[in-house]
């Protein structure tokens, strides 16, 4: 009888513990943030050099965005490969263009228990920052020229992007000149 009363509270006891971590998905949605960032970075760049042409990442601090100009202007947005976005409330909140929702934008939104936090404000952040990767893969900064002025870049230091919530941080590094993205 005392061996099923210990069992009963030790059961009970993890039970409670992992109730509170089964509830508490801010530490999943700050990892599947900073993945969807780092993956429509990479996609960004790939995209840069089988195009031939430079891709801009629009890195707002709500969002991150793939267009074809700086400004994000209509027909410059690159389409997400799979037709949509994921469609999530913040993100037709947050990738909007005209007034409208775009789900065929490759535009993800950032969640309201996420924080994003950049080494760069120029590139990453602020209301309206971006950065672009040329038709070689390199990033370049949102100040650099871009063609038909040619190619100088300030794209010397890495930029990480922290993503923090739920007692959790991750981290997506642009490495500079081979705009390696990890």
């Amino acid at each position: 009888m005392v061996e099923l009363i210990v069992v009963m509270v030790i059961a009970g006891i993890l039970g409670a513990v992992a109730m509170e971590r089964f509830f508490d998905n801010d530490t999943l949605l700050v990892r599947e943030y900073a993945d969807q960032a780092r993956s429509i970075i990479r996609y960004g760049q790939k995209l840069a050099v089988a195009q031939n042409r430079p891709i801009y990442v629009s890195a707002t601090g709500n969002r991150f965005a793939l267009c074809s100009v700086s400004g994000c202007t209509a027909g410059t947005l690159i389409g997400a490969p799979g037709g949509s976005n994921s469609g999530s409330s913040v993100t037709k909140a947050q990738c909007i263009l005209s007034g409208s929702y775009v789900s065929t934008w490759m535009c993800e939104a950032k969640p309201a228990s996420v924080a994003m936090a950049s080494s760069r404000a120029t590139e990453a952040g602020g209301a309206a920052t971006y950065f672009f990767f040329d038709a070689m893969g390199r990033p370049y900064n949102a100040a650099d020229l871009a063609p038909p002025s040619g190619y100088v870049s300030t794209f010397s230091q890495a930029l990480t992007l922290t993503f923090t919530g739920g007692g959790t941080s991750y981290v997506v590094t642009i490495e500079p000149e081979t705009g390696y993205v990890h």
